[in-house]
């Protein structure tokens, strides 16, 4: 359970136990704290193929590409010459050098368990370094499974495992997570603002609510911990109970179908922009400043229109 916590004075990196599970403190929230495993080269090597999975789970289908496969992804990217197909070539590309990376190091990782020394300087390493460098320079074109803005954060999570410690792997996800959670919360505030002062949705708010505190959680749990299986259902159960919310009729505005829709949709949304940070575990800026902008939209029509009723 994350508890936000704000203007406390707690140091970040504070540790302590709430309802029993270790937490620790970063930028205002308490965060479920996992210690790190043991700094090895496989315990980086599973970690990498967690990591890739997970990249490749919430990014745009189509560019999980073999790393046996970067030369050809490579000429079609640089022959294409139509923006928009481009676009796609580097994300195809920048998915097979992240696999060709992934696949160097597991192989490294597999020679040094049969006993042959890879230095840091040797070929291979910086084959495996260019990879995920190349990589993460293309994934700016790569983006979220929903169509929306790129995650740059999440593509170069890869590369800060091949690079740094596993422990300041670990410490700059807590500091991502805190930021995931401030985003969530303020989202799920402008929402609660928003409609409540909508004809019909003031019951939104505790709905909204109760589930921005199950994606702070869903943002902080590994999918290994056995909570999960009690975090999820809740977390999946709460979004539908959402998007299926039906607003009161305590109105005869004739205008009031035509609003409910659009409400609707806009609670709709604001659902999967929050279950989309959740699932990153990063903010997500510009789909952010995006749906906030339909929120003020549909304040304002509403506004208007029983200003002149």
């Amino acid at each position: 359970m994350a508890l936000q916590n704000m203007n406390t004075g707690i140091a970040n990196g504070s540790r302590k136990e709430i309802n029993g599970k270790p937490h620790i403190f970063y930028d205002g929230y308490w965060i479920r704290y996992y210690p790190p495993p043991d700094e090895t080269l496989s315990a980086k090597r599973d970690l990498l193929l967690v990591l890739t999975r997970r990249t490749f789970h919430h990014t745009e289908p189509g560019i999980n590409t073999p790393g046996n496969r970067v030369e050809t992804a490579r000429q079609a990217y640089e022959s294409e010459r139509a923006p928009e197909r481009k676009r796609v070539n580097a994300a195809m590309l920048a998915g097979a050098l992240f696999n060709r990376a992934t696949d160097l190091f597991t192989s490294i990782v597999d020679l040094e368990e049969r006993g042959i020394r890879i230095d840091t300087d040797n070929e291979l390493m910086t084959q495996c370094s260019e990879c995920f460098q190349e990589a993460l320079e293309l994934g700016k074109q790569v983006r979220h499974s929903s169509g929306h803005e790129g995650i740059d954060e999440l593509w170069g999570e890869p590369l800060k495992v091949f690079t740094q410690s596993i422990a300041a792997y670990y410490e700059s996800r807590y500091v991502k997570i805190a930021q995931a959670m401030a985003a969530i919360d303020n989202v799920a505030d402008h929402m609660v603002s928003t409609f409540k002062a909508i004809p019909g949705f003031d019951k939104a708010e505790d709905g909204i609510l109760d589930y921005a505190r199950a994606a702070r959680q869903e943002s902080e749990i590994m999918k290994s911990d056995p909570d999960f299986f009690y975090s999820w259902p809740e977390f999946v159960t709460l979004a539908a109970r959402i998007k299926q919310y039906e607003p009161s009729i305590n109105s005869d505005k004739t205008n009031l179908e035509e609003v409910h829709g659009w409400g609707k949709r806009i609670l709709s949304e604001g659902v999967d922009l929050i279950s989309y940070m959740a699932g990153v575990r990063v903010p997500m800026p510009k789909s952010t400043r995006q749906y906030l902008d339909r929120l003020e939209q549909f304040s304002s029509a509403t506004k208007k229109s029983h200003s002149e009723q």
